[in-house]
């Protein structure tokens, strides 16, 4: 790609999924706010996301078809576009049932992102784990910011604004993605890199393809239930530290996830240099100890063990992706992403399930996260079974111009 195409690409790729994480996570500190004023409980508002986290998992593999054939900027357009008017349209509306509806398109234009712009980032770096690390930090960011956005917005002004802000913004930088097509300055360029499963049989192919996605699943339910209860918790166990309104609760949800963030530039170059399937074991395993922590933690000890599953569970993504990439012919890349977040995300759904259930019955998460870590310790065994092969040297590449 050109310097300044790539540049371009980069930097709406990167905002990309800060914005979707953001979109992906605002809803759970909103939800506290809802409660007074629909005058509704918390396990019945928190359902309301059920649908958008299904749309976010099942259109991910149409997405990353699109993304395959046609074009991932223009596909990125329409997601900015359509993330910021459905955002729009929830701050606007009424009542759980609009509310729903809202929600649900929010999620189905966040499904566009990781299958096409994770392939994307793949298709163009030269060292894939530095990238994606890289990469990573702007979606941890994402996710950091959402609480702190959100309680920010809903203390200063109201939950609406916490919805209307960010979808402005997010259509004002979708229409200059569009502009910046039209004038021509972004050129979509693709690379022919050496196959990533050429030392690999058949066998090893699908064995290693079927296993990460269970670990997937494992590693995005956790994910989703741990974003989901985690302001809740924090408001429950810490009102004493976090004070009163949702300015704190999010702050601190923003520094669990911001630090996390930060762990996926380390994770990234640790499956540059290590053997990628270890670094992805460590990532899975040390999260059990942490969640179980979680589970009966109380005050700043509390703080640090969600920093810590947050930490670990980023920085094994980097390492995921990479073994993902190398099992999958480089064409099948959108593809392959596509189903992994099919996976990743259709957990979501059950994690919020899980997450309404646990909390409308006992008021509290103890259940929840002694769940998440006897899932990920099943996460982590299965893992060991992946095809373990040494990393051939880096590929090369030779930019082409597009067909």
């Amino acid at each position: 790609m050109k310097p300044s195409s790539a540049q371009l690409a980069l930097a709406f790729s990167s905002i990309g999924h800060s914005f979707v994480h953001l979109f992906a996570g605002f809803y759970f500190i909103i939800v506290v706010s809802l409660e007074d004023a629909w005058n509704l409980p918390y396990a019945d508002l928190v359902e309301l996301w059920t649908l958008g986290a299904l749309m976010i998992g099942l259109a991910a593999l149409p997405a990353g078809w699109l993304g395959d054939r046609w074009s991932p900027a223009g596909m990125m357009a329409l997601m900015f576009i359509g993330m910021g008017l459905a955002s729009i349209t929830c701050g606007l509306i009424d009542g759980p049932t609009a509310l729903l509806v809202g929600l649900t398109a929010l999620g189905l234009f966040a499904a566009i992102y990781h299958p096409v712009g994770i392939a994307w980032v793949v298709r163009n770096a030269k060292s894939r784990g530095k990238a994606l690390g890289i990469n990573g930090i702007f979606g941890g960011m994402g996710v950091a910011s959402s609480g702190l956005v959100a309680g920010s917005l809903i203390d200063l002004y109201s939950w609406r604004a916490a919805f209307i802000v960010p979808g402005v913004v997010s259509l004002v930088i979708g229409l200059a993605l569009v502009f910046c097509l039209l004038k021509g300055w972004m050129v979509e360029e693709k690379r022919v890199q050496a196959p990533d499963n050429e030392h690999h049989s058949r066998a090893d192919r699908f064995r290693a393809f079927f296993l990460l996605m269970f670990c997937m699943f494992c590693i995005g339910l956790v994910f989703q239930a741990t974003q989901t209860a985690l302001p809740k918790l924090f408001d429950l166990r810490l009102k004493s530290f976090v004070g009163e309104g949702l300015f704190g609760v999010g702050a601190l949800v923003a520094a669990v996830y911001g630090f996390g963030a930060i762990m996926q530039v380390v994770g990234g170059h640790l499956a540059d240099r290590y053997n990628v399937k270890y670094i992805y074991l460590f990532g899975l395993f040390f999260q059990v100890p942490c969640l179980f922590f979680i589970a009966y933690g109380l005050g700043v000890p509390l703080v640090f063990a969600a920093m810590g599953a947050v930490l670990l569970n980023s920085s094994a993504l980097p390492a995921e992706n990479m073994l993902l990439a190398r099992f999958t012919p480089q064409h099948r890349h959108g593809l392959a992403y596509g189903m992994k977040f099919v996976l990743a995300f259709s957990a979501g759904p059950l994690a919020v399930q899980i997450v309404s259930f646990i909390q409308g019955r006992t008021g509290e998460f103890t259940q929840l996260f002694i769940f998440s870590g006897c899932v990920m310790l099943l996460a982590f065994l299965a893992a060991n079974f992946i095809p373990n092969r040494r990393q051939t040297g880096g590929s090369t590449t030779q930019p082409q111009p597009a067909e």
